[in-house]
């Protein structure tokens, strides 16, 4: 196949590298001098963005193989407020076992010296220190490879390569028997099932959440099949228990989100064996491979009879619905909910565009964000923690089909700690869910480190606990006398048992939003372009017309008089209104490229490869009478 040609035709020299400290250094600082002669690649992220994640795990092998000359810093420039505190990055970066130096960015300096408008962003620097390639989004690595190859044999021909180790320094290990628990499941015989996420197993305990039965996986990194002692897992998270009927037709008990994997495992509870169900390990990056772009639904739903040949994305959470009589699937890399019929083999989108962020509405045209908790209640609905929209959604399936509501959250960029009436109440970033015997739902709110409770019957948001380290899981408990909660404590690696406030505490520390540079803009007319150029050896797929889509849309929606909505091109004028001091333009633009001849005029051989390339951008915006009235926004880097 060929290879993607990503280094941009300008020369600039790079910015240094400028933020509140640094991780994974031994405590040193690390300049662009420091780096001169190694070829640089800046890794712009923030830890709740499950993009961000897939890059860590697509760069991995590019920094194996190219050790003595590539040194990747990741800028770590938080979206949410909790993301800021350095000892929750620091728990991050230990989490998913980063092995390059993190520079602490909280106030953006060093974002907005780039100019990242996305996360992830990717800069690439040269060994004498100018900026060679700049690009968004995730599935750059080949063409990032490709590039290394050429930095290093034009560098090592000018001198001016420098092989050798980097700075990185290993942090020392904090974990015990759990590692960063994921979540918890209640088996028949009183135990709990637990994802030790950051062993990549599972982990058996007792009753007292603490003694550990029995663990299934080697806790070795990976993909294997087998017996207890010697299946693989990598980073998984949620779990089901399967109806009994089902445990005896099929042979397994649990479901496991293996996310890292992008697969569905099974676990058989008698003989600790564990099999794969459904994914093909190749991660998912849109909703329908086959997908034509045009006027058409951006979602067309299948239903896979070969769920092993199915492509999925970081499932996260997994739970048995008794109405669609399958297991229900939060997909979070690509912000759909799907299902999964273990008696037919058979794998189905239900919820979701694909597009992320927070639309309500059938089920088919809804947008979720990093979907990452679920749970059913007893009328049969599935209620969602929605993380990337600080949101609780609820699935609920009628006659007419499913549909989708919010029941707390306004958007991707809003966020607080703020109970009472649900239209004025916020969470930030919630992983789990779980429904209590009143009816109402408890909520793991990660990142305020919270137990929240929404009351669908008041439509009112409350506090049951705080002071809690990431809750990513919060399991109701009904084995004893009273019922309690379980709460997975990821960050202190264990489980914990709260009792259930019979009034829950009442918390107003305000709402927020996301604090990243606005962009001064003019009211009236504005020109948006997005670039796109194929990669060397592909061609843009016109055999159905045009290949291109820009979907536009506003918060609030005032903003944008004229312009939104979904149309063919990668050019829009929009009109914006000189009534709204402030908002966000949400920008989806995505383009079709297959291989192809080299002859420009050749045609796209029916067989060949053909690839999506897709990138949100949220762009905050201040109405300015001097502001610019125009903004062009890169989907790729140029050639």
């Amino acid at each position: 196949m060929p290879q993607e040609t990503v280094r941009t035709n300008y020369r600039v020299r790079a910015s240094e590298l400028v933020g509140r400290g640094w991780l994974n250094t031994g405590g040193k600082s690390v300049s662009l001098e420091d780096l001169r002669g190694k070829i640089v690649l800046l890794d712009f992220w923030t830890f709740c963005c499950i993009n961000c994640l897939h890059v860590l795990d697509e760069l991995r092998p590019l920094e194996q193989k190219y050790s003595d000359v590539l040194v990747t810093v990741g800028v770590h420039s938080p979206k949410f407020e909790h993301e800021a505190d350095p000892v929750a990055l620091a728990a991050a970066v230990e989490r998913y076992e980063i092995t390059h130096p993190v520079l602490d960015d909280p106030e953006l300096a060093t974002w907005q010296a780039y100019a990242a408008r996305a996360w992830p962003t990717l800069v690439v620097i040269d060994p004498e220190g100018y900026i060679v390639a700049h690009l968004s989004g995730e599935g750059h690595a080949n063409g990032l490879e490709s590039l290394v190859e050429e930095l290093v044999a034009e560098h090592d021909a000018k001198g001016t390569l420098h092989r050798g180790s980097g700075p990185y320094v290993a942090p020392e290990p904090t974990a015990g028997d759990l590692r960063f628990p994921g979540k918890v499941l209640a088996l028949p015989n009183g135990n709990f099932l637990v994802s030790d996420t950051g062993h990549h197993r599972l982990v058996e305990l007792g009753p007292d959440l603490a003694t550990v039965e029995r663990v299934i996986g080697s806790g070795t990194k990976g993909f294997r099949d087998g017996q207890a002692e010697v299946a693989q897992f990598n980073e998984p998270q949620g779990l089901v228990l399967l109806p009994a009927e089902l445990t005896w037709q099929l042979g397994y008990d649990v479901i496991v989100a293996d996310s890292v994997n992008h697969r569905l495992r099974a676990v058989s509870l008698s003989s600790g064996q564990v099999q794969t169900v459904a994914g093909n390990g190749v991660q998912r990056l849109i909703a329908s491979p086959d997908a034509p772009l045009d006027e058409k639904p951006a979602v067309e739903v299948h239903r896979h009879h070969n769920p092993l040949e199915v492509a999925l994305s970081s499932p996260w959470d997994v739970v048995w619905s008794r109405k669609a009589n399958a297991v229900v699937v939060a997909m979070a890399g690509v912000h759909q909910l799907f299902s999964y019929d273990p008696a037919a083999r058979a794998l189905e989108i239900i919820a979701g565009t694909a597009l992320e962020g927070l639309l309500d509405g059938p089920a088919p045209e809804a947008w979720f964000a990093q979907s990452s908790g679920l749970a059913e209640d007893a009328d049969g609905n599935i209620w969602v923690a929605d993380s990337e929209t600080s949101a609780v959604r609820v699935l609920r399936f009628g006659e007419d089909g499913a549909t989708v509501e919010t029941a707390v959250g306004t958007g991707l960029f809003d966020f607080g700690f703020r109970d009472g009436a649900a239209g004025q109440a916020r969470l930030q970033h919630p992983l789990g869910v779980t429904v209590l015997p009143d009816g109402s739902v408890a909520v793991a709110d990660t990142y305020n480190g919270a137990v929240r409770r929404y009351d669908p019957s008041t439509r009112t948001l409350s506090t049951l606990a705080r002071g809690l380290a990431e809750p990513s899981d919060v399991l109701l408990d009904a084995s004893g006398p009273e019922p309690l909660l379980i709460v997975v404590e990821a960050n202190r690696h264990q489980l914990v048992r709260l009792p259930i406030p019979k009034e829950a505490q009442q918390v107003d520390e305000g709402a927020a939003q996301t604090q990243r540079p606005r962009t001064a803009v003019a009211a009236g007319q504005f020109e948006l372009t997005v670039r796109f150029t194929a990669p060397t050896g592909q061609k843009l797929d016109d055999r159905w017309g045009d290949p291109t889509q820009l979907k536009i849309s506003s918060t609030p929606p005032e903003l944008l008089t004229d312009g939104g909505g979904t149309s063919t091109g990668l050019q829009r004028t929009l009109t914006l209104s000189q009534d709204i001091p402030e908002g966000v333009l949400h920008i989806t633009a995505r383009a079709a490229a297959c291989d192809g001849p080299a002859d420009a005029d050749g045609e796209i051989p029916d067989h060949a490869a053909c690839h999506l390339y897709q990138q949100d951008w949220g762009i905050p915006v201040l109405l300015d009478a001097t502001g610019e009235t125009s903004l062009t926004l890169d989907l790729r880097g140029m050639d």
